[in-house]
């Protein structure tokens, strides 16, 4: 992190008054709309490249293998690095400084990826989204569970995760037309300068809540990182539950990285085309899936938390199928309609996870908890997917064309949605009694 953005971080104790918990509604849901902005950005500005995949691949006279480690690689490197001395400082500090700080970071730096000249200089500019998106998810998952009480902090989690399908959709459609019209660089500009204000707006108007202030038990002190990483451990279904969602981006998102590329080169489309054949699936199929899951959250049959594990499990397991279909076919009205099946499904284990990663964790941990989560996930969907796919592409490029050969590496990847939701249906064994553990932590 820069000496700029360490410069505004101040301990929790010198902000403004903390906001008590019995927060008013507008003032709840104003903060969560706000993070929601936030984790839309980031969606955003993190996949934007997929729609452009092939652009910058011409431009900057790239390979398959190439284009992945310029574009999905740097940002992931130091996404991974930074997660976790960012999720210290949340657990300790004042998140909305922080959120603020990373925010306005990244979105300069995605500006700054529309004025690269050079494969070097695109990927020095990505390394410098990783540094501020790792801050963001982390800390606004943690803000948001002094604003929200357990039994609706999965909901409002959820309500948090439609910044997914959101942020996809412009990274899809509009980040498309743009590049038709103006060109892959303009795509950059449109999708940094926004971030900035949302920045400002955050650091502005935004109150720093009392850790803890709606949780029985009580931290005055935040445990190290080997207590974090030892009481992880010995929460079971939080291991499997972390496992599970990231094999889960690894196989969902992972695919959906290269998605554009395989729409544009199988059926000849550019890529404000190929954009529209997925784009819907992702913001109308994504944010109702997202919103049935949260209404699912409430209903009284999901207080019981292994029901929600069961949901995850049975969820992924029946996208998996729909995912070998959409990347099999040669029909582009079969692969729309899987899309709308496997698409919809990458965001619906999003809100939940949050929700039950915040109440598997004490809450000084619960930054570290999400960030050990984002580590795994973005090692999975930002570092082994995109790059064995590019690589496997060019290797059966010698034999097949570059659209079969992308077909081919996709299916590769395909069968790892079953290995993700394998531990969601572990995790259900223990997941009731490791939330009660965290609730009374310190023991």
């Amino acid at each position: 992190m820069s000496d700029a953005q360490s410069s505004i971080i101040a301990p929790a104790t010198t902000v403004a008054a903390p906001a008590a918990p019995s927060a008013s509604f507008a003032t709840r849901w104003y903060v969560l709309i706000m993070m929601v902005l936030v984790y839309t950005l980031s969606i955003a500005d993190r996949y934007v490249v997929s729609t452009i995949l092939d652009p910058i691949k011409a431009d900057l006279h790239l390979s398959n293998l190439g284009v992945a480690f310029a574009t999905a690689w740097p940002l992931a490197f130091f996404y991974v690095c930074m997660g976790f001395p960012l999720s210290w400082l949340i657990d300790r500090y004042s998140r909305r400084k922080i959120i603020a700080a990373c925010l306005m970071a990244w979105s300069v730096m995605t500006t700054l990826c529309g004025l690269a000249q050079g494969t070097i200089q695109f990927a020095l500019t990505r390394l410098g989204v990783g540094v501020g998106e790792a801050g963001g998810t982390p800390g606004a998952s943690s803000l948001l569970s002094d604003y929200f009480p357990a039994s609706r902090r999965a909901m409002a989690l959820t309500v948090f995760s439609l910044g997914a399908p959101i942020g996809a959709w412009i990274g899809y459609q509009v980040a498309g037309t743009i590049n038709d019209h103006y060109g892959w660089r303009a795509v950059f500009f449109a999708l940094g300068v926004p971030g900035v204000l949302v920045g400002a707006s955050i650091y502005l108007t935004v109150r720093e809540p009392k850790r803890g202030c709606l949780d029985a038990g009580t931290q005055d002190l935040a445990p190290s990182v080997r207590e974090t990483l030892k009481f992880w451990w010995s929460q079971r279904s939080a291991v499997h539950l972390m496992i599970g969602s990231a094999v889960c981006a690894l196989w969902g998102w992972g695919l959906i990285y290269w998605t554009q590329a395989f729409v544009q080169r199988t059926y000849a489309l550019s890529p404000g085309d190929a954009a529209s054949v997925t784009a819907n699936a992702h913001l109308v199929g994504g944010a109702l899936a997202t919103v049935a899951t949260g209404w699912l959250m409430a209903r009284p049959a999901m207080a019981d938390a292994k029901h929600i594990m069961w949901l995850l499990g049975a969820g992924t397991f029946i996208a998996t199928i729909a995912s070998g279909v959409a990347y099999w076919t040669h029909d582009l009205l079969t692969a729309r309609i899987a899309f709308w099946v496997f698409i919809p499904a990458i965001y619906f284990y999003i809100g939940p996870c949050f929700g039950l990663i915040n109440n598997l964790a004490p809450c000084r941990m619960r930054a570290m908890f999400c960030a050990m989560t984002l580590f795994l996930a973005n090692v999975g969907n930002l570092i082994i997917t995109p790059i064995v796919i590019g690589g496997l592409n060019d290797v059966f490029a010698a034999h097949f064309s570059q659209a079969e050969a992308l077909r081919l590496a996709m299916l590769c990847i395909v069968p790892t949605g079953l290995w993700a939701a394998i531990h969601y249906f572990i995790a259900a064994r223990d997941v009731e009694a490791d939330q009660r553990r965290a609730r009374t932590f310190p023991f």
